[in-house]
């Protein structure tokens, strides 16, 4: 090229694409199961489930564990990201499985892909009710709350303002055993209910009900149990001059009141404090502690063993 010519050609500098800002780039959305097993306690169960989660690609989130000397059982929670794995549920499900036989342990495992359906069963006090509702709205309980049932219409206009189908059965001793059979049909045939909150429902459930949702019907009680079982327990509180009041979420059984406790609270009571104080304390307990009962069954935080809980944080 002569002088001239080379004068005359420009060289372009060749363009270069802007670098990317990591924080714009969207993060793969993670997919978290529990796996929640207990059983008796032996060395290697915790590097077990570890290596089996590995080796299928998935990055354990959180793990807690527990264990119960006195009876030699071993409890654990793993929340694990599958979103990365490279084999399938069926491999993963099949490869627990295998774990469990070989250690003698039982498991439960939710792949957390579907809502959990509830039901709310409420008589005329609607304290825990409103509760539940509003912290459902506020996104604190992650579930899909699909049917109210009450022995009474009164509160239709919450259940309403809230749009969720509120059905009434009216009991009689007479026909208690024909209106539980057609609530039960409800919840499981038309709902597919997965947990029965009863939120002071002021009715008791048979033993085949605790039995087709065993260990999922939650009952919020307004004492420490077993204390003041029965009507009016505040005034009866107040006779005995108490200087603490609680309040009790547990998992209904056959036994009433008996079950698996969940979650309980106090508050201290004075002198001071007339009958209308005590229910007006009490009824915060009662919602506050029922709303935790109900979050950790939801979060799969929850194992129960020899009618007692494991509520893992």
């Amino acid at each position: 090229m002569s002088e001239p010519e080379a004068k005359r050609t420009k060289t372009t500098p060749a363009k270069t694409a802007p670098a990317k800002d990591p924080e714009e780039e969207p993060a793969s959305e993670a997919k978290v199961a529990i796996l929640r097993i207990h059983g008796p306690d032996k060395k290697g169960i915790v590097a077990a489930f570890s290596q089996l989660l590995y080796g299928h690609g998935c990055g354990i989130i959180n793990a807690e564990q527990s264990t119960d000397t006195a009876a030699n059982l071993f409890f654990q929670r793993i929340a694990f990201d599958y979103s990365t794995m490279h084999t399938d549920r069926t491999a993963i499900t099949h490869g627990v499985k295998e774990v469990c036989d070989r250690f003698s342990m039982t498991y439960s495992l939710n792949w957390n892909d579907t809502k959990k359906k509830i039901a709310i069963m409420v008589s005329k006090y609607d304290h825990c009710l409103w509760e539940l509702l509003l912290r459902h709205r506020a996104g604190e309980l992650d579930c899909e709350i699909v049917a109210m049932i009450s022995n009474h219409e009164d509160l239709r206009s919450v259940a309403e303002t809230f749009d969720i189908p509120y059905h009434v059965f009216k009991v009689t001793k007479a026909t208690k055993a024909k209106v539980e059979e057609e609530e039960l049909k409800l919840l499981k045939d038309v709902h597919n209910v997965d947990l029965v909150i009863l939120a002071r429902y002021m009715q008791i459930i048979s033993d085949n009900f605790c039995r087709v949702f065993d260990h999922k019907v939650i009952n919020i009680h307004h004492s420490f149990l077993p204390a003041f079982i029965g009507g009016r327990p505040y005034h009866r509180a107040h006779d005995r001059g108490v200087k603490l009041i609680g309040a009790t979420a547990h998992y209904a059984t056959a036994d009433l009141d008996e079950g698996p406790i969940i979650e309980q609270d106090i508050t201290r009571i004075s002198h001071r404090d007339a009958v209308n104080d005590l229910i007006r304390k009490g009824r915060l307990l009662e919602k506050n502690v029922l709303v935790t009962a109900v979050k950790a069954h939801l979060e799969d935080r929850i194992i129960v063993y020899n009618n007692k809980c494991v509520v893992f944080d």
